[in-house]
């Protein structure tokens, strides 16, 4: 399977030129993962090498000690995403049970909480409104937001998630070493922002919080992936991705704000 798609933009410019355009977004998809029978987790990823990954995440989960613990991989695709069936050595069989009642979530990829593809379909309860920001706005936020990161200023290492004003103002920012854990704290602030801007990449997780939110625009400095681009559009989110200070990628405009 290819690791991208490619996808019709709009790009907004300072100067208030929109530029239709076409660009490759990385591909994401929910990959269950099943050991001995139970699912384990699902993981949000690019569906590749699977077979390698879950060799890889046998190991690296300490349900295996070695490549010959794992006696047999089965990989196929569901209709709702990808589902990678593993078998263990009788020796590993007992740490499954065990790491189902103890894990938590330990993986900045996978989905607090979820073991199958039927528990990813998950109800959002509104649409947002349609945003009431200009381009100059996202521009001007652009602008102070690194300013306002002083955690990563000093170290380098962490996402931040700001709430902005009408005006482009940071109304609020978080950070945090995860990205989803840096916009759950903004959204606990509950500040009413004008829109929401994120210092990561935009994927489905990305997109189903801030839909749980109401947040009406969501921009992201970096890129989004195919997943999370069709849960923006599917549930009326205006996105905009790789918000860089000479150009705006428009990926979703429900409400022709943009336009």
């Amino acid at each position: 399977m290819s690791g991208a798609r490619q996808e019709a933009v709009h790009v907004l410019r300072p100067d208030g030129s929109i530029d239709a355009a076409t660009r490759a977004m990385a591909i994401e998809a929910p990959v269950a993962i099943e050991v001995d029978g139970l699912g384990y987790a699902v993981m949000m990823m690019t569906p590749r090498d699977l077979a390698a990954f879950a060799t890889g995440f046998m190991l690296t989960e300490r349900l295996a000690d070695t490549r010959g613990d794992i006696l047999d991989i089965d990989v196929f695709e569901a209709p709702a995403g990808w589902i990678v069936r593993v078998a263990l050595a009788e020796r590993c069989r007992g740490r499954i049970a065990d790491r189902i009642r103890h894990r938590t979530s330990d993986t900045s990829c996978g989905l607090c909480g979820i073991a199958s593809l039927e528990q990813l379909v998950r109800p959002v309860a509104r649409r947002p409104e349609a945003p009431r920001v200009a381009p100059a706005a996202i521009f001007h936020a652009l602008g102070l937001v690194r300013d306002s990161q002083h955690l990563n200023r000093s170290t380098g290492a962490v996402h931040a998630a700001a709430a902005c004003g009408v005006d482009g103002a940071i109304l609020a920012l978080c950070e945090d070493v995860g990205r989803h854990n840096a916009l759950d704290k903004l959204i606990g602030l509950g500040i009413d922002a004008a829109f929401t801007l994120v210092t990561s990449r935009i994927s489905f997780e990305m997109v189903d919080k801030a839909l749980v939110a109401g947040t009406p625009l969501l921009v992201g400095i970096s890129a989004a992936t195919s997943l999370g681009i069709d849960h923006a559009r599917a549930h009326g989110l205006t996105l905009v991705a790789l918000a860089r200070s000479d150009a705006l990628l428009l990926l979703n405009d429900p409400g022709a704000v943009f336009a």
